[in-house]
């Protein structure tokens, strides 16, 4: 799981309910500094939250984006059943697009960090005129890496199995095994943690568990898409091989960009490095659409 430095909110940043036609979601919404260039909407991934793109949110909106950071349904502070069904891929993706819709900001820039990057490639599949554009943070166009699948199986028999308590113990123990403890989990942003883990729906787990296992190759997927992308990751990636995302890049034309010394989230560790990568990214798709549409 990503695990935010700070719980601080950035300057011109309020946690609010964004009220949508599928249901309100917690978000993160900061307001941009200056003249508005442009709105994100920030997807998270697996085991997290809006709260990991804390450190995104300030160096964005400095740059003169609105950057909104959404809980999915049953994620931390969002709500969520409790049945299968609803943790299809569909239904989430069309929860993206209801987000989108929601902020009243026209097309907006997309970006999906993690299990955030399958539901976010999906939504711009189902309505491409509701995005400028599609960021794939530290997400494959398929599934994890073994060892990851191997961790995830193992995370959805124990859910199955045990109290939600015994499992965030266990899983606390071995992220701790054989090292230091971690003195930057300061005991607000450890409490902040296992609230999340307690807050978060089982049957969310489960069933983007069961996607991140089972998700085949999107990169036809990708190739049908008519909008800008971005395949972005750290040179650490670890969840899935970094030669496969490489690949993905090549063979969709998407822009790439690794960030030197971030493992999978960037958006933790070098925010400031990613943001840069990302305003370019978005200004130069801004201008492509705005040439295409001046065209005759």
């Amino acid at each position: 799981m990503s695990k935010p430095r700070s719980l601080a909110l950035p300057p011109r940043t309020r946690a609010r309910r964004l009220v949508t036609a599928r249901g309100d979601f917690a978000v993160l919404d900061a307001a941009p500094e200056g003249r508005r260039r442009g709105t994100v909407l920030l997807l998270p991934g697996y085991t997290g939250s809006k709260e990991d793109f804390l450190a995104l949110l300030g160096p964005l909106s400095e740059a003169g984006y609105r950057a909104v950071a959404v809980d999915g349904r049953g994620q931390h502070e969002t709500r969520g059943p409790r049945g299968r069904a609803a943790y299809r891929r569909r239904a989430l993706a069309l929860d993206a697009v209801a987000q989108a819709a929601a902020l009243g900001d026209g097309p907006v820039h997309l970006l999906g960090h993690s299990f955030g990057g399958l539901v976010a490639r999906a939504a711009a599949t189902l309505a491409p005129d509701a995005f400028r554009s599609l960021t794939l943070l530290s997400s494959g166009p398929g599934r994890v890496a073994r060892p990851q699948r191997i961790r995830i199986r193992v995370l959805r028999v124990a859910l199955a199995l045990l109290p939600k308590e015994r499992v965030w113990q266990a899983m606390c123990w071995l992220d701790s095994r054989g090292e230091e403890p971690d003195t930057d989990d300061a005991p607000a942003l450890a409490g902040f943690l296992r609230r999340r883990w307690m807050r978060t729906r089982i049957a969310q787990l489960a069933g983007a568990g069961r996607l991140l296992l089972n998700d085949p190759d999107g990169t036809p997927e990708l190739l049908a898409l008519r909008m800008p992308l971005h395949i972005a990751y750290g040179a650490d990636e670890m969840v899935w091989p970094t030669a496969e995302l490489a690949a993905a890049a090549t063979r969709s034309g998407a822009h790439h960009t690794v960030v030197e010394g971030a493992g999978h989230s960037p958006n933790v560790s070098h925010p400031r490095e990613l943001a840069a990568r990302l305003t370019g990214f978005w200004e130069r798709a801004d201008a492509r659409t705005e040439a295409g549409a001046a065209a005759p």
